[in-house]
């Protein structure tokens, strides 16, 4: 009932503009902390001062970098989008419109290397310490519908198959860049799509996060548990900020 509720209220609280509660919430959390993981340096208050006024004053004297903006910004239309298809079955036409949203009038789009609207065209990896193998460009493709045509077939899933997805995409690594944001979006969106507890990853978890991924091979448990406990957390603010009935008003 509670995740039927959260997704009633995102979407309709999208529709309506409406501020201060689970949707807001959720833009600016979501936003500042997968944006945070990836090295913006925004702040949390600088994020929704963003959301909420399409502006903001910058709290230290630093130059802001105009990426940092624009992805922030792409991000909270990254979110409304998911929401437009969030009963949609997944496929890579969803998943390179992601990314371009996520990466529209960014630096990286003026650069053919990052091919946005498209999948890499330059081999890339994760981390550079415990380094995780990704697929090559030449594989992209292929290796995507066989996970889509896994992922799309089962009956009934789970949290786990939605965690057992997100590793195997970042596996594979398809884009330039944006990977990382892309990939926790589309968790989110399979999560509300299968009555499952969604979740913002805290860029504070980011290091059990990262183990999570690079020892998932040897050890599923490390990053199950580590998105579990953020599923707890968002559990209990979503109950907090639901806790209402507008059919007794």
């Amino acid at each position: 009932m509670l995740v039927d509720k959260i997704k009633h209220e995102l979407i309709d609280q999208k529709k309506s503009k409406f501020k201060g509660n689970i949707y807001h919430y959720y833009q600016v959390n979501f936003a500042y902390n997968s944006n945070k993981i990836e090295g913006s340096h925004l702040t949390e208050d600088e994020t929704e001062e963003l959301f909420v006024t399409n502006s903001f004053i910058p709290k230290s004297e630093d130059a802001i970098q105009f990426d940092d903006l624009t992805e922030m910004k792409n991000h909270f239309r990254l979110f409304d989008y998911c929401l437009d298809i969030i009963d949609e079955e997944l496929s890579k036409d969803i998943m390179i419109e992601m990314n371009k949203i996520l990466k529209r009038n960014t630096s990286d789009e003026e650069n053919p290397r990052y091919n946005v609207g498209g999948f890499k065209v330059v081999p890339n990896k994760i981390g550079l310490i415990n380094v995780i193998d990704t697929s090559k460009p030449e594989d992209v493709i292929k290796d995507l519908d066989t996970l889509l045509k896994e992922y799309n077939k089962l009956k009934k899933v789970t949290i786990e198959d939605i965690i057992d997805f997100h590793y195997k995409f970042e596996c594979i690594h398809p884009f330039g860049d944006g990977n990382g944001r892309v990939g926790r979006m589309i968790m989110f969106k399979e999560c509300l799509k299968n009555n499952i507890m969604p979740f913002i990853i805290l860029d504070q978890d980011k290091p059990y996060y990262m183990r999570g991924l690079k020892n998932y091979k040897t050890d599923k448990m490390y990053l199950i548990d580590t998105i579990k406990h953020e599923q707890d957390m968002y559990e209990s603010i979503a109950k907090e900020m639901l806790d209402f009935d507008l059919e007794d008003k």
